[in-house]
């Protein structure tokens, strides 16, 4: 399921390194001590959409939005109950209106595109190393960890792949910076191959790492 937010203009202007205050605006609706803190994520959620942009940051405009998906209708019901008790989200923007889309039906391959960057780690010794599609094992690592994701839900993890869309020229390696910590991210197109289940799953809790605080999001 998912939920495409519609956000009024600002009174002040959104500082570009902003998903931090997205992050916390979603927990928020969440609810204090909710129980997704500290763990596995099965949600995302998108960057703003149609935004405007200055030389200090950016504007919303009267059509900005943004999405949260998640694998758990529970999930998107407490938040459209949090958004009901405090519709405020940051920098003087609040929610003007709520559409809930519920998972369309896919197919065995579907091609993506993303509305926020992926971010992907491994182990390289004793340091946590992040890949982006430059590196060969790229696919490899995003398909283990949306296999774990199904595995962590109770669903079948056979048979499904990642794998960068490769007529697509321009993807982007992207530095990210969330509260200080520099992420190095890919923007690019991905085939998701599996069951329709399977890529529903993937539409709705995103790709890879920390799609809890904002990457991964597919559109």
């Amino acid at each position: 399921m998912r939920l495409y937010i519609k956000l009024s203009k600002n009174k002040e202007i959104i500082p570009y390194n902003y998903q931090h205050l997205l992050t916390g605006t979603v927990h928020k609706w969440l609810g204090e001590n909710n129980a997704e803190h500290g763990k596995r994520s099965l949600y995302s959620f998108s960057w703003l959409q149609n935004t405007r942009a200055t030389n200090k940051g950016l504007n919303l405009t009267q059509d900005s939005y943004f999405f949260i998906s998640a694998y758990d209708a529970n999930l998107i019901k407490r938040i459209i109950k949090g958004i009901l008790e405090s519709p405020d989200a940051f920098y003087g923007s609040r929610v003007m209106d709520v559409q809930i889309k519920d998972v369309p039906e896919f197919s065995n391959e579907e091609r993506f595109f993303l509305n926020s960057p992926v971010l992907i780690r491994k182990w390289d010794g004793e340091k946590i190393k992040h890949v982006t599609y430059q590196e060969e094992d790229f696919e490899t690592l995003l398909t283990e960890n949306i296999k774990g994701k199904l595995q962590f839900a109770g669903l079948s993890s056979d048979n499904i792949s990642i794998e960068l869309d490769k007529s697509y020229a321009f993807p982007q390696a992207k530095l990210v910076d969330y509260k200080g910590i520099k992420n190095k991210t890919t923007l690019a197109p991905v085939i998701i191959k599996g069951s329709s289940e399977q890529i529903a799953f993937a539409w709705s809790v995103g790709l890879g790492n920390s799609t809890g605080i904002g990457f991964g999001a597919i559109k």
